[in-house]
């Protein structure tokens, strides 16, 4: 859906990288590592998503840090679009529809580091929460995102690990 409407795919992957989570930051080195590409396609797509507002810098050490610019007018909605596009809308829908008893989704993994190595792990907490059911959903949602989704079951969530929560019940 969005890779039709953002050729780079490099832009695409930063857009993710950064709106998945405003606690997401990265160095142009790092950036290229982290996605295999050269720093000065990296660069190119750094200072065009800068010079539109989309990302701060800032230096420090000699290196520039680039992180989400939360206050940019477009910054939820491109949040909502990079959700979309991932497809975790959907799985918030079809779970909160179909569970029951949810009270947390929480992502981790690559994604909630801003990765989209196309392996979405999700966290589902509350009661009485149906194993049988979510293993005959994930290949649903797989069909419907066209990514492999991973589900894990739990009362609480108690991890160290990066994570994103994607819904909590009021």
């Amino acid at each position: 859906m969005l890779g039709e409407l953002i050729t780079s795919k490099t832009r695409l992957r930063l857009l993710v990288k950064f709106f998945i989570s405003q606690a997401n930051k990265g160095y142009l080195n790092g950036l290229a590592n982290e996605m295999g590409e050269s720093t000065n396609s990296i660069r190119k797509e750094l200072n065009h998503l800068y010079d539109a507002g989309y990302l701060n810098k800032v230096k420090s050490n000699n290196k520039i840090e680039y992180n989400v610019n939360t206050k940019h007018p477009l910054y939820e909605t491109l949040k909502k679009v990079v959700y979309k596009h991932l497809g975790l809308e959907d799985i918030i829908e079809t779970v909160l529809e179909r569970m029951g008893n949810v009270t947390e989704i929480i992502l981790v993994g690559d994604y909630a580091e801003g990765k989209d190595l196309g392996n979405i792990e999700i966290f589902l907490i509350g009661k009485d929460l149906d194993m049988n059911y979510i293993t005959q959903l994930e290949p649903k949602i797989e069909k419907i995102i066209d990514r492999k989704v991973s589900f894990y079951l739990s009362t609480k969530f108690l991890s160290n690990q990066k994570h994103i929560i994607l819904y909590e019940a009021s």
